[in-house]
């Protein structure tokens, strides 16, 4: 059941969001498309609530209800953000807005993005340890949390792993190529 809710959850967000911006620029209802895409975070609460009344029943503890908390972290730190993300490619698409800045490509300005990228997936991944916690208190049970636990090292390890990655970034930085650092150069001496 929490499988099925966890991808109930995740096409219900794409819905609402295509929904939502569909309203806004094609409809041009601004109000309506707040409002959908405002319902977003209900998603995230209703599986919470299904979760934990699904342990509270007295459901074993498994994969399923990890990976619903890790879901949620993911949401909670990346939900707003890839929002506002497609929300300017699709004004820039329907309206004719400009284009969405693209990420930075090179050198410390990759690597903040990156770092800032990183502190996202740590917030993903507090929310997810924390959500586990609270599980694993509420189940009660040592050697029926272990899934639980589990999924707590797997938050770990997302969050470490991306964190290397991003320090590779600032470590490693990739070099521009010729004609474009000068091009960079040209703009910062004309104060463009």
């Amino acid at each position: 059941m929490i499988v099925g809710l966890i991808i109930a959850c995740e096409v219900g967000f794409w819905v609402l969001l295509v929904t939502g911006l569909a309203v806004r620029y094609l409809l041009k209802w601004r109000r309506t498309s707040v409002l959908l895409l405002l319902c977003e975070p209900l998603l995230e609460l209703v599986l919470f609530a299904v979760t934990a009344i699904d342990l509270r029943n007295g459901a074993k503890p498994g994969w399923e209800h990890g990976m619903a908390a890790l879901y949620i972290g993911f949401t909670v730190a990346y939900g707003h953000r890839t929002i506002r993300w497609l929300d300017g490619h699709a004004a820039h698409r329907l309206t004719g807005a400009p284009r969405p800045a693209k990420p930075p490509e090179y050198g410390r300005a990759r690597a903040k993005h990156e770092g800032r990228l990183w502190l996202r997936t740590l917030l993903a991944s507090t929310v997810a340890l924390a959500l586990l916690q609270v599980a694993v208190w509420y189940v009660g049970d040592t050697a029926g949390a272990g899934p639980l636990r589990s999924w707590q090292w797997t938050a770990l390890r997302i969050a470490g792993i991306h964190g290397l990655i991003a320090l590779t970034y600032l470590l490693f930085p990739k070099k521009a190529p010729a004609a474009a650092a000068r091009e960079e150069e040209g703009r910062t001496l004309t104060g463009r």
